[in-house]
This record gives C-alpha cells, structure tokens and sequence, in this order.
C-alpha cells in the first residue's frame, strides 16, 4: 500500500465518447478508493482530445453519473481540448533532443502495432502531404516496472512498439503524449486503470524518461470481457449506468473488486463509500487481466 503521507494524487481519465457504464464506473471507483484510503488527492481529467469520437454531451453525462454515485473530485477538472500549448512545448523539448521524425506511411504499409515500414527514420527536407510525428526508439530499448496488482512487466519497447506516433497525421495530439504530459502537469503520483491500458504504460515510461518527467505508480485492475473475449465498452455497446440505481451499481462494483461488503443498514450512497474507503484492500482485488461477464452475472 501506498504511504499514506498526504502526497497521494490519483486521478480517473474518461473519454466522453459514451456515458458512463459498469467497467468504467469500477476504474473510477477502484481509483477514488485507493486515493482517499491513503488520505490522498483524487483528480478526474476529461480526456476530450479525439472530436471525430466523441458523443455530443458525453463529457457532462460522465461528471453527472460520477456525482450520483458520488464520487466527487478534489480540484478542477482538466480538459484535454483546453492543453494544446502544452503539448507543443513537449513536442519542441523532444525535437530539440532529436527524438522525432515525420511519418507519411500510410495505413496500408505499416507493420505490426503500427510500425513504421518505410524509410521515414531517415530525416527528410520535405514531405509532399499530412504527416504523423514518431518518436524514435532505440532497438534495444527496455521498460520495466512492478505494476501494484499485476507484478513485473518487462517490455522491450524498441521491439514490440517501435517508433510510436505522438503526433497523428490529421494534427491530433497522440494520447499516449497527452496524457504523459497532463499526469506530469497535475502532479499524478499513482495511477489506477484497466489493465486494457497496460501496454500504453511501457510508452507513457519512455516518454516521462525523455521529458525528464517522474513516473507515477501503475495498477492496472481486470477488465469485463464479453463471451466474446472483447473488453466491455462503450464501444462493444455495454449499456450506460442508471444514476437512480447508485448504490447498487456501486454494490456490483465492490463485489467485482473482491471488497468487503458494507453492512445492509448503510442506505446512502455516502455512507457506502466511507466504509469501502475505510475497508479498501488492492490485496483483495483478482490479480488477472480480465474477468467474463458471466462470472459476475452480468448477460452481454
């Protein structure tokens, strides 16, 4: 467990591509528990950087839902359509360093997990259309960290995700750059998600490392998967939450995370969430990378 000296900050990162639902509502709640137990600071961030995905009053519907169950956020929100500034100084502290190149492969050409096949490492005076910025990776690079729930990870990073975009070609900021950027600005020392964002972390590493940025603590948490083996998500159409339902979807939350049950005379969503901050055990929590719907009762 972490130490509970008061420097705990957490934070739970939505997109608004969907209203909230059960897997999203379980990181929220797994990282607002895991803050407040260590008497630390619990932050929500919006992160709302992908307009062509993004559901109209998606972002809204989020902070309602997580109000009703509440689960309510110690500072301002960040908004990620707000923090263009500061991704452009990230981007000229790594050009400076020499760290990028342009891209214009297209979807066609590239190779495994988006690999960059062609010639573009190669610095080039010009290219003729849109181009996407790449970070270069050294082939032999490495990342290791000792995730909280999942143990060890070991990921030779030059290997298995060369050369990853920071910048797309359509001039969005990549996520993996934004949300370095933004855990580094609001000071985010533990990091509690889906495991489905695990191999995003070896990348977030790389770049806290050449942005001289301090790397957070990682826990990543099972995800639902379908009968499919697909992560239940907004995108696999996983029904939104009732907010007149708080209690017991956070009820179904805690019994997914392996928590103590509260005492059946504990009515308000209030009083839940006290006893479950006081109760928390990531000890408690199965240290898999997924759990079938079907195991908890859920029909998807």
């Amino acid at each position: 467990m972490p130490d509970s000296n008061g420097q705990y900050r957490g934070r739970f990162a939505p997109s608004p591509t969907g209203p909230l639902h059960l897997g999203s509502l379980i990181a929220a709640l797994a990282s607002y528990l895991d803050a407040h137990h260590c008497n630390g600071k619990w932050l929500v961030r919006m992160e709302d950087l992908d307009p062509p995905r993004e559901e109209t009053g998606a972002a809204d519907s989020i902070l309602y839902s997580l109000q009703c169950h509440g689960l309510r956020w110690d500072d301002n929100i960040l908004y990620q359509s707000a923090r263009s500034s500061a991704y452009a100084a990230a981007l000229e502290t790594l050009s400076d360093r020499g760290d990028l190149f342009p891209c214009d492969c297209t979807r066609a050409t590239l190779g495994a997990n988006g690999a960059c096949q062609g010639s573009c490492r190669t610095p080039q005076a010009s290219l003729s259309g849109p181009a996407a910025i790449r970070i270069r990776i050294p082939y032999a690079q490495e990342i290791l960290f000792v995730d909280r729930l999942q143990g060890p990870e070991h990921t030779l990073l030059g290997q298995s995700l060369q050369d990853f975009v920071i910048k797309r070609k359509d001039t969005l900021y990549a996520y993996q750059l934004a949300v370095t950027v933004d855990d580094a600005a609001q000071g985010i020392t533990h990091i509690v998600r889906g495991s489905d964002l695990l191999d995003s972390t070896p990348r977030q590493v790389f770049l806290q490392q050449r942005l001289g940025y301090s790397t957070p603590r990682y826990c990543h948490l099972p995800v639902i998967t379908t009968g499919q083996g697909q992560k239940f998500s907004k995108q696999n159409h996983a029904p939104a939450l009732d907010n007149s339902m708080a209690r017991s979807n956070l009820l179904r939350a805690l019994r997914f995370l392996r928590q103590c049950e509260p005492p059946a005379t504990l009515e308000s969503v209030e009083q839940l969430l006290m006893h479950a901050i006081e109760h928390w055990s990531l000890e408690q929590v199965p240290a898999v990378p997924s759990i079938p719907a079907a195991n908890i009762g859920l029909s998807v």
